[in-house]
């Protein structure tokens, strides 16, 4: 299951949320976080077009994919490592992957209706939000650990635009199973499709 929408929209609270639930059911769930899959700085990060860059090469997805998420999806038990990186990171760290009888996969994060990955999920959750909650969330937070200028220049020049090339290249709203409303200033709260 995907459960993805722009950064601050709530997925990692959404997620925790239905681990919980689905364990209290009797399922063995896994939530994958796609940031644990981020490239370095250096890559995932340029001065020209910022925001288009980002979107094209912020997440090593067809690792994550190859590697992890889809050996998993298929046999429900995976023993792998592989190179772990915080948003704050310079290098990459070693991270064990050991999963066994998982019923369910929670996968976590951005962009994950691009087109190319809209077929592979069993279910998909769009999280709705508008920016302006998602940044207030962002700098409650201390994102990146940076300073709330900082943080407020970030999403409106490179989070922000390159969601909203995701938004015209992807439809990931329109792609998605379900929608689930999560900010205050949106009129209708609830779950819709």
């Amino acid at each position: 299951m995907a459960l993805t929408g722009i950064d601050g929209c709530g997925k990692g609270y959404l997620a925790a949320r239905l681990e919980g639930c689905l364990r209290r059911e009797g399922f063995s769930t896994s939530v994958i976080n796609v940031d644990a899959w981020l490239n370095l700085p250096h890559i995932r990060f340029s001065e020209r077009e910022p925001a288009a860059h980002f979107y094209d090469n912020a997440i090593r997805f067809d690792e994550m994919f190859g590697r992890l998420v889809l050996p998993l999806k298929q046999h429900r038990s995976i023993s792998v490592e592989a190179d772990f990186a915080t948003e704050t990171a310079h290098t990459y760290t070693k991270y064990h992957y050991c999963l066994e009888n998982v019923d369910v996969i929670l996968l976590e994060g951005v962009y994950l209706l691009k087109r190319r990955f809209q077929t592979v999920y069993d279910l998909a959750v769009w999280i709705d939000c508008t920016f302006e909650t998602a940044l207030e969330r962002a700098v409650v937070r201390g994102q990146e650990a940076l300073s709330r200028e900082a943080t407020t220049n970030a999403y409106q020049t490179i989070y922000f635009p390159a969601q909203m090339l995701h938004s015209v290249r992807d439809r990931p709203r329109e792609a998605a199973s379900l929608i689930v409303i999560n900010d205050p200033r949106l009129q209708f709260l609830g779950v819709q499709r």
